[in-house]
């Protein structure tokens, strides 16, 4: 898909971060942006700038971990505007966890990142792929994974590596199933980087609902991108979400599935995860 005018767009996680500087970009050229996000104060605040800018996008306050509040956002979208012809799903949350134990985490910290950062995926694709077939039209199914997780695991996220791996093997999955079918539509995993991408989800804690919130819940143990980094031991370098868009945008129109990019060490991870499981080594920690 080279020509991004007039195609409809949906981004779930859409008024900050990633998803945001993705709804620009696509605004700017031409396309009918719908953004999708659980705290309408954000959507409100995103749409004034960005149309103080020049660029007009709609958006709706959505739940992507219920599936009935997804299903109502792809109802109102197809009943707008006919068709979608990129679905981002793109919401994700991140827990305090930097260096505990996975027998040590709450339960609720596994039900609310795995509702957002797995379910939320695959309740945007049973809301919008249907319909999408049926509309026989190109489209592109672009989920966000991680190289954390996604690629190899860091020891200091046990529940966030481990919702990402899943999104991988989903939408690995998803492509397969586009190929049997002989759909027009594509799937795509999108992994932002090469750096700790300069984003809000450290503040996640703040929209967590009622239902997965923890009496007593400690302090964060790092309140920044940089102090996340320090804990997982990790090179600090910030990539900003105007370039992971570009890098998303540039992926849609080459058809690539793995959107990732050449800099950083993600090759050397991948490499060295690889060849473990080839020797049947045993892992070393991921750094």
């Amino acid at each position: 898909m080279r020509d991004l005018g007039g195609k409809v767009a949906v981004i779930t996680g859409g008024a900050s971060g990633v998803g945001r500087a993705i709804a620009a970009k696509l605004a700017g050229e031409g396309a009918q942006v719908v953004i999708a996000d659980v705290d309408a104060e954000s959507i409100d605040k995103t749409r004034t700038e960005l149309e103080e800018r020049g660029l007009a996008v709609d958006g709706m306050e959505v739940d992507v971990s219920r599936g009935e509040s997804v299903n109502a956002l792809a109802e109102r979208v197809f009943e707008r505007y006919g068709n979608v012809h990129l679905l981002f799903n793109n919401a994700g949350v991140g827990i305090k966890e930097a260096k505990r134990r996975i027998w040590t985490l709450p339960e609720k910290d596994w039900q609310w990142t795995y509702a957002v950062n797995v379910l939320g995926v695959a309740n945007g694709v049973r809301a919008f792929v249907p319909t999408m077939l049926e509309r026989g039209e190109e489209g592109h199914v672009i989920n966000t994974s991680s190289a954390n997780g996604g690629i190899a695991s860091l020891p200091t996220t046990p529940v966030y590596a481990s919702s990402k791996a899943a999104v991988t093997s989903l939408t690995e999955v998803l492509h397969f199933q586009f190929l049997l079918e002989g759909a027009k539509l594509r799937a795509h995993l999108l992994f932002p980087g090469p750096h700790l991408v300069n984003t809000n989800i450290l503040n996640s804690d703040r929209v967590r609902p009622d239902a997965f919130r923890i009496e007593g819940q400690a302090p964060a143990t790092y309140v920044d991108m940089k102090a996340l980094a320090e804990s997982a031991g990790i090179a600090f370098k910030l990539t900003q979400p105007e370039e992971v868009a570009e890098m998303a945008i540039e992926g849609i129109r080459n058809d690539r599935f793995w959107i990732l990019s050449t800099e950083g060490n993600s090759d050397a991870r991948l490499q060295t995860r690889t060849e473990s499981i080839l020797a049947r080594a045993n892992p070393e920690p991921t750094k």
